[in-house]
């Protein structure tokens, strides 16, 4: 390196210069960008977008087709998948460019997500601003965004040979896994902001209400993604009763296992989604009580207000028929109350244990 090109470079602190509180809200902005792609997810699940790019190219792929017969090329592309033949096989070059317009965004923010952690990483770590005990945290963090974009792709791929969309299974596994990324940013940066306020503060314990409040929630997000994927919302636009039965006639295959049904039978698995949810809203309302008796007001409304708003949303999904606009609120609103249960499960676990 040359002696001009050294001397632009800003020199390494040679101490330590923790910065908690700017590196916590930068990890808040890259939770937002999370939230903003399972948003675009689910648009891109519910216009039948995520098979319309059938390659994975993680560097030329961030750029889309530029000319009429780049275009081209990749319709062709997707006229040679199973879900073309089955499904689109009238489509024109203009509703292609539709459907690929969402499979594209949802792919460029996950590239966006990316690249704007990497650069929030490697800025902290030059300055020195990381604070102790949390590196290895950070770098948890990237390695899971990582294994997001492999998660990503072993998805889309299994709708490419042989089935006419991706598998239910891999979209809730896709889904689950960026949860796990917007959760664990949210923690980190509340446990930062506490170590701003307080240099001695220690991060959060994570207590067994808040770990058995967040499975039941994570179970019903399961259960959401495998409502989308297998088209389960469809199945009946009735509540509470669907149609008109509380479960209907013939609902259960008793040819095929109960795993079998629970995993894979539409009718059951939206059954499921209805009633587990007031099993999830049970649990993460005992989180907000005990995040009020905790002193965080905040984190108990936001909470409250937030599993209020999803039960609703839910409904009307069912009751509109699963119109775009609704299901995309509802699983927006999913997201942000996963966000709000990590909340008030931080202000539990900043409580110390009585001896």
């Amino acid at each position: 390196m040359s002696d001009l090109a050294a001397a632009r470079l800003p020199l390494r602190p040679a101490m330590p210069r923790p910065s908690p509180r700017a590196f916590g809200a930068w990890l808040l902005v890259v939770a937002a960008l999370v939230l903003a792609i399972v948003i675009v997810g689910g648009i891109t699940r519910l216009t039948e977008s995520g098979l319309s790019i059938v390659e994975w190219d993680p560097i030329l792929g961030a750029i889309p087709p530029l000319s009429h017969a780049q275009w081209q090329a990749a319709f062709d592309a997707y006229k040679a998948i199973p879900q073309y033949r089955a499904f689109n096989t009238g489509m024109t070059l203009e509703g292609f460019q539709h459907i690929y317009f969402w499979e594209f965004l949802h792919r460029l923010i996950a590239r966006g997500i990316g690249t704007v952690l990497l650069i929030v990483l490697a800025v902290f770590w030059w300055r020195r601003g990381i604070p102790a005990g949390y590196g290895k945290r950070a770098i948890l963090i990237f390695a899971l965004g990582g294994l997001q974009g492999v998660v990503g792709w072993w998805m889309v791929y299994s709708g490419l040979q042989y089935r006419t969309e991706v598998s239910h299974i891999r979209l809730a596994v896709h889904l689950l896994t960026a949860l796990l990324i917007y959760g664990t940013l949210i923690w980190t940066a509340l446990d930062l902001f506490a170590l701003a306020r307080d240099p001695l503060a220690k991060p959060a314990r994570l207590t067994g209400l808040a770990i058995t409040a967040i499975l039941i929630l994570a179970f019903q997000l399961l259960l959401g993604a495998f409502t989308a994927g297998l088209r389960a919302g469809y199945a009946f636009a009735s509540w509470p009763k669907m149609g008109d039965d509380w479960f209907p006639a013939g609902g259960w295959n008793p040819a095929a296992s109960t795993l079998h049904n629970l995993v894979y039978n539409p009718i059951v698995v939206q059954f499921l989604h209805r009633w587990w949810a007031w099993v999830a809203a049970v649990a993460v309302l005992m989180v907000a009580r005990f995040a009020q008796q905790a002193g965080d007001r905040r984190a108990a409304v936001a909470i409250a207000v937030a599993v209020a708003v999803q039960i609703l949303l839910g409904i009307a999904t069912l009751l509109s028929g699963v119109a775009i606009p609704v299901a995309v609120a509802h699983q927006a609103t999913g997201t942000l109350l996963l966000g709000a249960l990590v909340w008030g499960g931080h202000a539990i676990g900043r409580v110390e244990p009585i001896a």
